[in-house]
């Protein structure tokens, strides 16, 4: 994490760590680090994003870039417009799935992957030094508006195939993906019903799209007799589902039914996915000629290694997709019109469902000041090997431990002033004891490091 970029740009809670002026020295940063170009802008649903677009886009224009507002728009159509518009870089003002109070600005490369770390930090050198660029009143940026949906959904159409229509609910929980998903399923030929589907920056439901917050939508698939259930979080680059049954379709197992799809309609090859994604992805992809990579947490990442790799896939298990095909921004919305071409060619959610292998898995968030983080996991790392036996560690992001038949994950968080543990076992009882076991570890930790 650095000082202003965690693992998915700037979060945090509006006109407290995330200021108007803040934003401006965004703008002002990467306008000095471009030092010319165009750069696309767009924003989520929130009461603040106006605010604070405007400051991104004032600190862009003093340094002589041109910037293309598109307003209203998600995370995904972002991505698109930078390419569409042959742009240099994109700034989305969103914090994504996390609550109303907050917002956050990220910042894409021109082929629509996310800044890396790399690139944050250059303009966290920028923003400190206060060095910025300045032009002269005769060379300040050019702003124009442009819309990019209808082009959208013109190009989803020519990678989108149906040979019949579905009755979908389309769950946007008020989020930027209101103004986008429900129409590229009806173009898809689709009967939409949508549900949150008005964009207020007042959420009805928590925005991160689990079987918790998609209690209604799995209620509403039911009710209506829905072929399916497709859910949004705030910026829409993820995507939740509900199957034809009114279940909430667990994110190890849609992972893994779209991968093994992908593979299915490209041919063998690399599937990229994070460090916390379980043992499932790997047993149902192998027969299919796919080889799992493992990456840090975070889309830029999955993005890197997919370039890296020329990969087919890549995914987290928290419902972000990138379709390397498509494009490198993450899209729950071109996700949807996908999940909806599986079940076109392979039949119902809830029949695939049953072909991916269960696990038990387990989370845990510890409370940590991020001043103690760092020294903490030092300690976790040498405690590790005293309580577990295991026959593999990767230490790419946090630290993972493995076995035949269990893994765990000591990872601190990106967001938010918390250590995480994830695992997973074969049963029940096996997951529980190695929890109790790694709870208690983090906790000696963290108060080790707290002295």
């Amino acid at each position: 994490m650095g000082k202003y970029f965690g693992t998915s740009g700037i979060r945090e809670v509006v006109n407290e760590k995330l200021t108007p002026e803040l934003a401006l020295k965004v703008g002002l940063a990467l306008g000095s680090y471009l030092g010319e170009g165009t750069v696309v802008v767009g924003v989520d649903t929130r009461t603040s994003s106006e605010m604070l677009k405007n400051a991104v886009i004032s600190g862009l224009l003093s340094t002589g870039i041109d910037v293309i507002d598109i307003g209203l728009a998600p995370t995904p159509l972002t991505g698109f417009a930078i390419k569409l518009y042959d742009a240099d870089a994109g700034v989305t003002i969103t914090a994504s799935h996390n609550p109303p109070e907050y917002n956050g600005i990220k910042v894409w490369d021109k082929d629509g992957m996310a800044y890396t770390q790399e690139k944050e930090r250059k303009l966290e050198e920028i923003i400190d030094s206060g060095k910025f660029k300045k032009v002269a009143w005769n060379e300040i940026g050019k702003l124009r508006e442009e819309d990019p949906k209808r082009e959208y959904i013109n190009e989803v159409l020519k990678n989108i195939h149906l040979e019949n229509s579905y009755t979908i609910v389309v769950d946007t929980g008020n989020g930027a993906g209101s103004i986008l998903s429900p129409y590229l399923q009806r173009e898809l030929g689709n009967r939409v019903i949508g549900l949150n589907s008005h964009p207020s920056g007042f959420f009805i439901r928590e925005l991160e799209p689990n079987a918790k917050s998609l209690a209604m939508l799995s209620k509403v698939v039911k009710a209506m007799n829905a072929d399916l259930g497709i859910a949004h979080d705030g910026d829409a680059d993820r995507i939740g589902v509900v199957d034809d049954a009114g279940n909430f379709v667990e994110y190890e197992v849609t992972l893994s039914l779209i991968a093994g799809y992908m593979l299915k309609k490209f041919g063998k090859g690399k599937i990229v996915t994070t460090v916390d994604a379980g043992f499932a992805l790997d047993d149902y992809v192998r027969p299919f000629g796919g080889e799992v990579v493992r990456t840090k947490v975070g889309d830029v990442a999955v993005a890197e290694e997919l370039k890296k790799h020329g990969g087919i896939f890549g995914g987290e298990p928290s419902g972000t997709w990138i379709m390397p095909q498509w494009n490198l921004t993450p899209d729950g919305i071109f996700a949807g019109a996908l999940v909806v071409e599986m079940i076109d060619r392979l039949g119902p959610i809830s029949e695939l469902a049953k072909e991916v292998p269960r696990y038990v898995t387990l989370r845990a968030k510890i409370p940590c000041p991020n001043e103690f983080k760092k020294r903490a996991m030092e300690i976790i790392a040498e405690r590790v090997l005293k309580e577990f036996e295991y026959e593999k560690l990767i230490d790419i992001d946090g630290i993972r431990i493995e076995n035949s038949d269990w893994w765990i994950l000591f990872r601190p968080s990106g967001t938010e002033p918390i250590m995480r543990i994830t695992l997973e076992a074969h049963t029940r009882e096996r997951a529980e004891e190695l929890m109790k076991r790694a709870e208690r570890v983090v906790k000696e930790a963290i108060k080790e490091a707290q002295g």
